[in-house]
């Protein structure tokens, strides 16, 4: 009797660890990644890594996790299971963001200095095209049927979107003020795009290639100019999006289909960008002016808790 007790107490203790979420956390001036449990909200591990890890993402595997640095001109590919670096893949000269095609082979890189996409083969670093785009160019998204991928810049206020078959601007479409990162509905119909110093978000119809809605993000007792929304995530079911507010400190929470801000949460310090676990239970994040991720309950909209970690955290990413 105790000896199945005490097995069913392993196998309950193992499914809890199995089903642990942890959020990677990439911190700019520590060049490592600081692992977060969101479990016990507090600090778990930390992965050393390339200098000045930015953006990062979950390979189509959903074994290993790419890791850009823009000062090392790499990407640190990192085994999730082991929390082991198993390769580093060049990436060329201030790589920003990126984001894989879909066959998970290339890696579409805005590359800052050179004002350009540039793909590149995810296994060996090998450039393999480039196609100037506008100045400062920073987040890249591809289509969920991979033939398009859509880059902002942040000097010429615009999406340029590039067909991945010919390899060239198919179009240009005018965003707001400095546009950063994007997210796509759940059915790829819609591209939201946070525009930094617009304090807006661009929606964007991905059949017509053009903004079809402007939702401006206000604050009370804020002024505009302290809007700087950045990071973006939705839910699956595409009803719920939230939003960085920047140095308004706060997050937004936003009905899709109204496309209404419903609710604001005070977080850190320059809220940087937002991650939904897995389970989209919790949302996580980046204050990069203090240090620390805050992690809400999506249910309440309530913050939970704010961990610090290393030094300018960056971005999250959460992980089972």
């Amino acid at each position: 009797m105790k000896m199945r007790l005490l097995t069913a107490a392993l196998l309950a203790l193992g499914a809890g660890l199995a089903s642990a979420q942890t959020a990677w956390v990439s911190s700019e001036k520590d060049h490592a990644l600081t692992l977060v449990d969101l479990k016990t909200m507090a600090v778990a591990g930390v992965v050393n890594t390339c200098k000045r890890p930015r953006h990062m993402q979950l390979a189509p595997d959903g074994k290993r996790l790419f890791v850009a640095c823009s000062e090392s001109g790499q990407a640190d590919v990192i085994d999730v299971a082991s929390r082991k670096s198993v390769a580093r893949v060049s990436l060329g000269d201030e790589p920003e963001a990126f984001d894989f095609s879909k066959d998970g082979k290339a890696l579409y890189v805005s590359a800052e200095d050179e004002g350009a996409l540039v793909t590149i083969d995810a296994a060996s670093g090998k450039t393999l095209a480039s196609v100037p785009v506008g100045k400062e160019p920073e987040g890249v998204k591809t289509s969920p049927d991979g033939k398009l991928v859509f880059v902002t810049s942040e000097v010429a206020n615009m999406v340029h979107v590039v067909d991945t078959a010919t390899g060239k601007v198919v179009k240009n479409i005018a965003a707001g003020k400095r546009p950063r990162r994007m997210v796509f509905t759940p059915d790829g119909a819609q591209l939201w795009v946070s525009n930094e110093l617009g304090a807006s978000i661009s929606v964007i119809s991905v059949k017509d290639l053009a903004v079809t809605h402007t939702i401006a993000l206000s604050l009370k007792g804020a002024r505009a100019e302290d809007i700087t929304p950045v990071g973006l995530a939705m839910t699956r079911d595409g009803k719920t999006a939230y939003v960085s507010m920047g140095r308004a400190n706060h997050v937004g929470v936003i009905d899709v289909a109204s496309r209404q801000l419903t609710k604001t949460v005070l977080v850190g310090k320059r809220a940087w960008h937002v991650a939904l676990s897995p389970d989209e239970t919790r949302l996580v994040v980046s204050n990069g002016l203090s240090d620390d991720v805050t992690i809400i309950d999506t249910a309440t909209a309530k913050a939970l808790k704010s961990v610090p970690v290393g030094r300018v955290p960056y971005m999250a990413v959460v992980l089972d």
